[in-house]
């Protein structure tokens, strides 16, 4: 079961004061079948730049995809399951299907998790440790460590036995 998240969000009154429009644990929440303990849990997404605050509807209730739509964002936390739980077993193909991604996965690489989109992802350790895993090189993020993934096609592998909890905010970039 993914870990819980409490989202609170603010908006506007009919008098143009600022309140409080929810308050509770996020719900858009995709666990993937064929990775066992990876999770994407959405806390907002915009659909364009400037992003639009009007209103008071829920941005994050919608299908929970990987990459944000066109001109837009997506502000979500990603729980990654140590290697142990699902390397060796895991379906890629299907993983970035049922995130509406199967078009990211590198069919020609061993790595299931080997990736790439038109994105610019903010990525923050926020527990746990991580390694990054690029065509040259990889490197280990632990709590605090900040990364900006720039369109590059990249993995991730958890080589301990606790999960990683991974703050991304994905913006929509041009293709390279």
């Amino acid at each position: 079961m993914p870990q819980q998240f409490r989202r609170i969000v603010t908006g506007h009154d009919a008098a143009g004061r600022s309140i409080f429009t929810s308050d509770g644990i996020a719900t858009a929440v995709k666990e993937i079948e064929s990775m066992p303990g990876l999770a994407l849990t959405n806390l907002w997404v915009t659909d364009s730049a400037p992003a639009d605050n009007s209103g008071n509807l829920d941005a994050a209730a919608r299908p929970v995809l990987l990459e944000p739509p066109h001109s837009g964002t997506a502000f979500r936390i990603v729980e990654f399951p140590p290697d142990s739980a699902w390397r060796g077993r895991a379906d890629g193909h299907d993983a970035f299907a049922s995130i509406g991604a199967g078009h990211a996965r590198d069919a020609t690489s061993a790595d299931p998790m080997m990736h790439k989109t038109d994105t610019i992802d903010y990525l923050m350790v926020i527990k746990g440790e991580i390694w990054a895993i690029l065509d040259e090189g990889e490197t280990c993020l632990k709590a605090g460590d900040v990364m900006i993934q720039r369109g590059t096609k990249h993995s991730w592998s958890v080589r301990t036995e606790e999960p990683c909890l991974l703050l991304a905010v994905l913006i929509n970039s041009k293709p390279l």
